[in-house]
């Protein structure tokens, strides 16, 4: 049972209680809906304050002076507020989905059990009105709400045929709520699939970060997998199911990357989706040996591929993307304390300092979803000391950090500004990666001049 808080108008901050008593003054009914409501009955933060009213949206208008006609159509009006911008409602009727999304015709109405009966979830058809300290609760919602449960307000089945993007909503509740989804309610879930792949995939998106940013995201992917539709929304990681692994894993492939996400930090958004799909290269690379046992050989690289894959088609920015990709790609290094420190300094190379954390981050969480062992792995403290060591001594790990630059060797070697330029560059860094004290203008001019970083000979040869 989740212990329920009684709603307090000191809670609400002045402006929206002066905002509602504007509307009320004015004649109209006025009163906070939905997740607003929910959440000052669970004790949280509110983030986000709504309100719904009898009046339409040009009497909104009307009354405040600053407002943004967020969605006139579907009858939503934005009024900026000393505590942020507040969405006012109309209440309404909606006729049919043709798009999975958005309703075709909407009936404004003054009838408030009308507007709460449309609504998706009974947890968030909810009012209240703190001028009069009155609460509406036509379904249960608050019931629901100390149960702990999450459930269709209506038919399951219609509510989601409605809106394709509502049974995702259910997966995020779930995680970022903590509740268990009642069974009518998952099953519709599943039978609204078509509805599910009509939703625009940027929304899609935005609903996995947000189970992403949950306490536990595996409650979130479970209810997705439960429900048949994670193979809508992340095929790649819908391969994973039952995908047995070695004698060193708990857990098949799927049940270890929800875990290893479950264990990555909750506030590093590109860390939880490179757990997630560390290992989904896995299935494809699986051979299985005479023991019984199985090997994925180089399925980092496969994995990264289909991280990509994946990303790129929920229309992440590109950067998250290359982020993710690399820590992927980057997952399987082996440490080992026999490394010399020209080693340390070439994983570091191909890491970036300003990658360790993360890819180190991954790696803890890894071995937590793994099942079979600790959390910090003892080599990471090792290593960490002598990377801080290398960082301390601001050695060169780029082509940026050497002291000679792309005009020196254009200059020494005689050459045109090129690929062959960068050529030499690289081979400088090598040597100097090999002996941090080469990184001398002097002597690397000379190297220049020699010829030997590089076997191009100049342009007048």
């Amino acid at each position: 049972m989740t212990p329920l808080h009684a709603l307090d108008t000191a809670r609400v901050p002045g402006p929206v209680r002066r905002l509602l008593e504007t509307l009320q003054r004015a004649g109209h009914r006025a009163v906070l809906v939905g997740g607003c409501v929910r959440d000052l009955a669970r004790g949280v933060e509110v983030r986000d304050w709504d309100v719904g009213t009898g009046a339409h949206p040009s009497e909104v208008q009307a009354l405040f002076p600053r407002t943004i006609p967020t969605g006139l159509k579907h009858g939503t009006v934005t009024v900026r507020t000393e505590s942020g911008p507040v969405e006012v409602t109309t209440f309404r009727v909606e006729g049919a989905y043709r798009d999975a999304r958005h309703p075709d015709q909407v009936t404004f109405t003054d009838d408030l059990r009308a507007d709460l009966e449309r609504r998706d979830f009974t947890v968030n058809a909810i009012a209240w009105d703190p001028i009069a300290d009155r609460e509406d609760d036509p379904f249960g919602g608050r019931s629901d709400l100390a149960a702990g449960i999450l459930r269709a307000v209506g038919d399951p089945v219609r509510r989601f045929q409605e809106d394709g993007l509502r049974p995702i909503r259910a997966a995020r509740f779930t995680a970022t709520l903590e509740f268990d989804i009642e069974a009518a309610t998952l099953e519709a879930m599943g039978a609204s699939r078509e509805r599910v792949a009509m939703v625009a995939v940027e929304r899609i998106r935005d609903e996995l970060i947000k189970i992403l940013g949950a306490r536990v995201p595996s409650r979130g992917f479970e209810a997705l997998r439960c429900s048949g539709l994670l193979d809508v929304v992340l095929p790649e990681l819908s391969a994973c199911i039952a995908v047995t692994q070695n004698r060193y894993h708990a857990y098949d492939v799927y049940y270890h990357t929800i875990y290893t996400c479950d264990a990555a930090p909750r506030h590093k958004l590109a860390v939880r989706l490179a757990a997630l799909l560390h290992d989904v290269g896995k299935p494809a690379t699986r051979k299985e040996r005479e023991n019984g046992d199985a090997t994925f050989y180089n399925h980092e690289f496969e994995s990264a591929r289909l991280a990509e894959q994946a990303l790129t088609r929920l229309r992440f920015p590109r950067e998250t993307v290359d982020h993710v990709v690399h820590l992927v790609r980057r997952h399987m290094f082996d440490y080992r304390p026999a490394w010399s420190d020209a080693a340390v300094r070439r994983f570091l190379r191909a890491v970036g300092p300003e990658h360790v954390a993360d890819l180190f981050d991954l790696r803890i969480a890894d071995n937590v979803g793994n099942g079979t062992k600790v959390g910090f792995p003892h080599y990471l403290g090792e290593l960490t000391e002598r990377i801080d060591g290398i960082l301390a001594g601001a050695e060169a790990f780029t082509v940026r950090d050497l002291a000679v630059d792309g005009r020196d060797v254009i200059r020494e070697c005689r050459l045109s500004a090129g690929p062959e330029v960068g050529a030499v560059l690289e081979r400088l860094l090598e040597e100097v990666i090999e002996h941090p004290e080469r990184n001398d203008r002097a002597y690397l001019l000379r190297r220049l001049r020699e010829g030997s970083p590089i076997d191009t000979p100049g342009q007048d040869a």
